[in-house]
């Protein structure tokens, strides 16, 4: 069967100064856990063999191999990864962009109202299945860790696409291997366009540059070295974006749209250009705003997602800007750990380098979106969430991960609006081992199968609340959501309705370690 090969125009090529080199990628750790019987009228028909066709419309169909590989990260020997290794069958050739010389996925892109499909081979020797990470979509495609495929198995996927245009990912979900598989290698962006963001007249094409933000640890043989901390998560002391080291950005003075998302299995950043230029914000996890917003810098904490305008007009050929994570105090590690090992270490993140002159000029849209917020009067219930860390394990209302198990306040109607909140405060309000403790840690906890809006944050325990100052203004709340950094001392509320699908889903702390060791729980929606 031939490849559909797609790769960034030459054009782009020379600006994001990226080599010229087709991508395959991602994938697999596992689960020890049996697969829970899924009732067939949620699984899709097996998909058919087909050569590649271009331009079928309302169809994006994929072959996802889950296999190893290895690839030039340093100078020396190749580090071996874990892939998506992803060949399309049907659609349009820019459904499937490879990143040249990355061991991340090539980037999915789709439209609002196509349908897609895929198979999911696994070619590894562990288990593995993939979550749709901020997808509306059936119970059975949304990669529950009780759906893993042993190796040499596989699993189809077939969904409608709903979302708003937007931002999202995917990665494996495993129980209790979800860390080490990302970590390897195995996760891809999966952008969603829309008529109403394509009136818009943002950059596109070779100007709207997906940037995956990751930190890694390597060994002397320039292999990932990985080592699961159930407490802080895995913090490393390298940054890779789009999985390459020291990256160069090189653009054109013209306007880009740049789509960031945090990668990383447990790292927040606090993102800020090296000559203080504030960001123009357009977009959050679930699409765009309804208006641009500035922020000084940005707070990124796993798995969220953040779109940005950026005008280079101003600059100069041969100007270099560095988007920083500027240093920030976070939890138990500071005064216990120091360096690059500590949470809110400082790093460079890229460097965008002026390269070439441009005439194009755009102006940006006043209104972008009419994100059709719900409102919080009309929410039939509100729900709390309590999350703590107790001896190495982080639990949710007191409870741990469970396969099959959901508590009776942990089923919600279909249809219903409610509010959640997470609230990071301790145990009866003060945090473990005393105030501002050691136990103490942000949390960015993330909902399956929804979108929420933040409407409010409120800190309850100022002593637990170390950092805060240095950091909430760099919360961007204002769009519909699906990950939400909760910091300590803190109460979340956000509005969710749980429309669209019944079935039994999973919130989460995206720490992906957190997650791992426990801090994870179903919920229910039911019909």
């Amino acid at each position: 069967m031939s490849k559909q090969k797609n790769i960034y125009r030459r054009d782009f090529l020379k600006l994001a100064g990226l080599g010229a080199g087709a991508l395959a990628l991602n994938s697999a750790l596992a689960s020890c856990q049996k697969i829970a019987a899924v009732p067939t009228a949620l699984l899709p028909a097996a998909l058919p063999t087909s050569t590649p066709v271009k331009g079928v419309d309302g169809l994006v169909e994929l072959n996802i191999r889950a296999a190893k590989s290895e690839i030039q990260i340093l100078d020396g020997e190749k580090t071996r990864v874990w892939q998506f290794q992803s060949e399309l069958i049907q659609g349009d050739a820019g459904a499937l962009t490879p990143i040249p010389n990355s061991y991340l996925a090539p980037v999915v892109r789709i439209r609002q109202g196509q349908t897609f499909r895929a198979r999911l081979t696994n070619e590894l020797d562990q288990k593995t299945i993939i979550h749709w990470h901020g997808m509306k979509i059936p119970e059975a495609m949304d990669g529950h860790p009780r759906l893993v495929i042993a190796p040499g198995k596989t699993y189809d996927y077939e969904f409608k696409v709903i979302n708003r245009a937007g931002t999202y990912w995917f990665h494996p979900h495993p129980h209790m291997m979800t860390g080490g598989q990302v970590y390897n290698g195995m996760a891809g962006l999966f952008i969603v366009h829309d008529e109403s963001e394509s009136a818009l007249g943002l950059p596109d094409g070779d100007f709207d540059v997906p940037l995956v933000i990751q930190d890694r640890i390597f060994d002397a043989n320039n292999q990932f070295s990985y080592t699961g901390d159930s407490m802080t998560g895995f913090l490393g002391d390298k940054i890779l974006v789009n999985g390459a080291p020291d990256f160069k950005l090189k653009v054109a003075t013209r306007p880009y749209r740049l789509r960031l998302l945090n990668g990383s299995n447990a790292r927040i950043y606090k993102l800020a250009w090296s000559d203080d230029s504030p960001f123009t914000v357009i977009g959050t996890d679930g699409g765009l705003l309804e208006k641009p917003i500035q922020r000084d810098f940005i707070m990124l904490a796993p798995a969220q997602r953040i779109e940005l305008w950026v005008d280079f007009s101003g600059r100069k050929v041969g100007e270099e800007i560095v988007l920083k994570s500027q240093p920030f105090v976070a939890g138990f590690e500071t005064g216990m750990m120091g360096g690059l090992s500590t949470q809110g270490a400082p790093f460079d993140i890229l460097t965008v380098s002026v390269e070439e002159e441009s005439t194009r000029r755009s102006d940006l849209p006043s209104v972008l979106s009419s994100p059709n917020f719900y409102q919080p009067q009309d929410a039939a219930r509100t729900r709390t969430i309590q999350l703590n860390m107790q001896m190495m394990t982080g639990t949710l209302n007191g409870r741990t991960f469970v396969m099959d198990e959901v508590a009776n306040d942990e089923k919600v109607n279909l249809d219903d609006l409610e509010i959640w909140e997470f609230a990071n405060i301790g145990r009866s309000g003060v945090g473990m081992m005393g105030g501002g403790g050691m136990m103490s840690q942000p949390h960015p906890m993330h909902m399956h199968a929804v979108q929420f809006k933040i409407i409010e944050r409120v800190v309850d325990n100022p002593q637990m609340a170390v950092g805060y100052d240095e950091v909430r203004n760099g919360f961007v709340d204002d769009g519909w959501m699906d990950t939400v950094l909760t910091w300590p001392g803190e109460r979340v509320r956000v509005l969710v309705k749980f429309e669209h699908y019944a079935g039994l889903y999973l919130y989460h702390c995206h720490n992906l370690e957190h997650e791992d060791g426990g801090m994870m729980r179903n919920f229910e929606i039911l019909a």
